[in-house]
């Protein structure tokens, strides 16, 4: 049968209007079940910033900036950031911490003297200030507000804003104030001095020690926690090894000595094990041995932790920390190692091919060219219990 070509065309006009307007009704955003036909959400990108000079005041490690490497493309370099942080006679000075606030979108650098606030888009130093006893390893609370600040080891941590830089208060401790880490609740914070065999926990709303944790079979120096903020995993003085400590109760728990490694002497430090982390899904603990340029791999999913293997090292490590995905570690050589295979992975290298090494970064994601998360310098562990204290 033919049809009337009027008829024709006026048939495929009133499809096309059902179309546009069926199509227009699907996508409008007044409808809450409306279908979005928009483009899907940006990759996130993963980035490792390190802040250096980030041994000692060495420069040549790294210069004096920030490196960042794509933690996706093999950590490659990426770009160099300015900083500030120069000692009285303009040379630049030892970092000593780094940590980030994603809801002030920054990124703090602790020196000697003083403390730093980057923009992390704009990449411009937004102030730096100088506190009372110089400054040491920070800690930002999780809502990125307040900044523990431990005086260089000397008797008191300062309580800063993050946003301004102004003091809030002052924690005396007369502990030798050095490593600081924030608890992920954002309910403590834990004080340790390098002269003091004592672990200091502050309420982190009245910023006043409620508890203490020990005493340690000697001075404290790196620690980390768990996600529950029940185990605290410390090296100190004159140990190949590590203690561990209740949060809880405040006793210690358990000595665990390195097994077939000689102490030997460090380049730095003074200390034979200076680092220690935690995997994020916190079944093993990894632990520097600075002598024998060794990490030493410990099961912990048994009490007390069991060795179970040992990576060498290109160089003496003094620091150790993790990827947020618990894929990558990162000990202050600069040597990248695969956590499951225990490999050689990559290498910190900057823009001139040169090795970088620090003992402070962090590890900064991605998305829509904003900052969306940030790892912690200290590689606790990220399994959260709830849990009475």
């Amino acid at each position: 049968m033919i049809m009337n070509p009027k008829k024709n065309l006026i048939l495929v006009l009133i499809c096309g209007l059902f179309i546009v307007s069926a199509t227009a009704w699907v996508s409008s955003p007044k409808h809450d079940f409306a279908i979005n036909f928009a483009k899907s959400a940006p990759k996130v990108q993963r980035y490792l910033y390190v802040a250096t000079p980030g041994i000692r005041n060495y420069l040549g490690y790294g210069g004096h900036g920030i490196q960042v490497f794509d933690i996706d493309n093999n950590h490659k370099f990426v770009k160099y950031i300015k900083t500030a942080g120069l000692s009285k006679d303009g040379k630049p000075s030892n970092v000593k911490g780094i940590d980030v606030s994603l809801s002030l979108n920054s990124i703090y650098i602790s020196t000697l003297e003083a403390l730093q606030r980057i923009d992390i888009t704009t990449e411009k130093v937004l102030w730096e200030r100088q506190y009372e006893g110089g400054v040491d390893r920070i800690s930002v609370s999780p809502n990125g507000k307040i900044i523990y600040i431990p005086s260089l080891e000397k008797e008191f941590w300062t309580v800063v804003d993050a946003k301004t830089g102004d003091v809030i208060k002052k924690i005396v401790t007369n502990s030798g104030s050095h490593n600081t880490i924030y608890g992920p609740d954002g309910n403590y914070v834990y004080l340790a001095g390098l002269k003091s065999t004592m672990l200091n926990v502050a309420n982190a709303q009245t910023h006043a020690v409620t508890k203490q944790v020990g005493p340690f079979g000697a001075e404290i120096r790196p620690f980390t926690i768990n996600g529950s903020q029940t185990l605290v995993y410390v090296n100190v003085n004159g140990l190949l090894g590590f203690e561990i400590g209740d949060l809880v109760t405040g006793k210690f728990l358990h000595r665990v000595v390195v097994q077939g490694w000689n102490m030997g002497e460090v380049k730095r430090h003074s200390c034979p094990s200076h680092g220690i982390g935690m995997t994020p899904d916190e079944k093993e603990i990894w632990l520097c041995d600075g002598a024998n340029y060794r990490l030493h791999v410990f099961d912990n999913t048994v009490m007390p932790p069991v060795q179970k293997t040992t990576i060498a090292l290109k160089d003496t490590p003094g620091w150790i920390t993790f990827s947020l995905d618990g894929k990558y570690a990162y000990p202050s050589t600069g040597d990248v190692i695969d956590v499951k295979t225990r490999k050689m992975v990559a290498s910190l290298e900057d823009q001139n091919h040169d090795d970088v090494q620090s003992e402070k970064m962090v590890e900064i994601h991605f998305s829509g060219g904003k900052a969306v998360a940030a790892g912690d310098q200290f590689g606790i562990g990220l399994v959260k219990k709830s849990t009475k204290k």
